[in-house]
Formats: structure tokens, C-alpha cells, sequence
């Protein structure tokens, strides 16, 4: 029996054509994860994987929708393979079981592509970032306070003001009046780990 796996990921949120591709290849049962995080379960997978028997296949659309990264898939091929389960791939069009070593090597050497290819766009992403932090472009969340707000807050700070006052009077909270206040040095009284009341 053939069984289906889609896992959805950043790029490839929308299942539609993995989910195609398995239906024309035959798949029986067709088992999807919908969101893919690094760390996160995949009980898509775990469900496909108790749901073969021996002398099935799994069917992914792409070698990467099965894996993260090579050890990884190496990992669950070895799983499928101990229990009897082969594992087929459509677009780099790869069977994988014991039987078969001309399939496991061409199953180790796309394994290897694949996770070169996601090593690729890791270091470009990285690379990008470094670039806009050069043009003086940064990532993360939006400063809460202008320059305003802040140089406001130095004031009151130098005037002996207690913070729950610049809290209260700026709609803020006291982390964050002191978080501004560490980070710009304001008064050595709010060093950083400090605060008052």
C-alpha cells in the first residue's frame, strides 16, 4: 500500500500540489503536517510512519518534505527500512529500501544535495541580514520610544524623577522605562540590572 506524507513549510505552506502529486502517484492514505518549525513533532509523519505496514511505501513529494536535514532522513528511512517500509520520492524519482543499493546511494547522495541546498539558503539569509546591517538597516522589533520619548526620559531621570512616575506619566512600564534608561546610560543609579522604584 502506498502512503502519502506532505509537510508544509515556509515557502510551501499551501499543500494543494504535494497532496496532487501524491493522489496521481496512487497513494491510498495521504498523512500532512501543515506547519514546520524547527524542533516542533511532526505527528503527520509519526501517524504515516504507525500507519505502514510491512511491504508499503511511503511516498513524499520531494525528499526535503520528508526530512529537515540529511541526518535526519537518514534517520526515518532506517526506521521505515527496519520495519519492512520502502520510501519513494517523486521528483528526484528515488525508491529506497534494502533491498536495493543502487537506492540507497542515490538515496545519501540526494540526502546530501538536499541539505547543501538548505545550507546555501541558510548562508545567503545570513549574509543578506549582514548587508542591511552594513546600509544601516536592522532587523527585529520596532523601537517603542522616539527620540523624543527618550530624551524626555533622560530628563526626567537626571531629575531625580522615580521611575514609576516616568511610567505612569509616559504609559509604559517600569522594565521598559528602565530598559531605555540602561541602554542609553542615563544617571549611573539605573546601571543595567537595577531598579528602582
Amino acid at each position: 500500500m502506498k502512503i502519502g506524507y506532505a509537510r508544509g513549510s515556509t515557502g510551501l505552506q499551501n499543500l494543494d500540489l504535494q497532496e496532487d502529486s501524491l493522489k496521481s502517484e496512487g497513494c491510498q492514505k495521504n498523512f500532512t503536517d501543515k506547519i514546520s518549525e524547527a524542533k516542533s513533532k511532526r505527528p503527520g509523519l509519526e501517524n504515516a510512519i504507525d500507519f505502514a505496514r510491512e511491504g508499503g511505501t511511503i511516498v513524499v513529494w520531494r525528499l526535503d518534505r520528508l526530512g529537515r536535514n540529511m541526518q535526519d532522513l537518514i534517520t526515518i528511512v532506517n526506521q521505515l527500512s527496519d520495519r519492512g517500509i520502502s520510501f519513494y520520492s517523486i521528483q528526484e524519482n528515488i525508491t529506497m529500501d534494502k533491498s536495493s543499493s543502487t537506492g540507497q546511494l542515490m538515496f545519501h547522495l540526494f540526502a546530501a544535495f538536499a541539505e547543501f541546498e538548505r545550507n546555501l539558503i541558510l548562508e545567503r539569509s545570513a549574509a543578506g541580514r549582514e548587508a542591511a546591517r552594513a546600509r544601516g538597516r536592522f532587523g527585529g522589533r520596532p523601537e517603542k520610544l522616539t527620540s523624543k520619548d527618550v530624551a524626555l526620559l533622560k530628563t526626567l531621570a537626571d531629575s531625580d524623577t522615580p521611575i514609576k512616575t516616568i511610567s505612569e506619566s509616559q504609559g509604559i512600564s517600569r522594565t521598559t522605562v528602565c530598559q531605555y534608561l540602561n541602554k542609553y546610560r542615563v544617571n549611573q543609579k539605573f546601571k543595567s540590572g537595577y531598579l528602582p522604584n
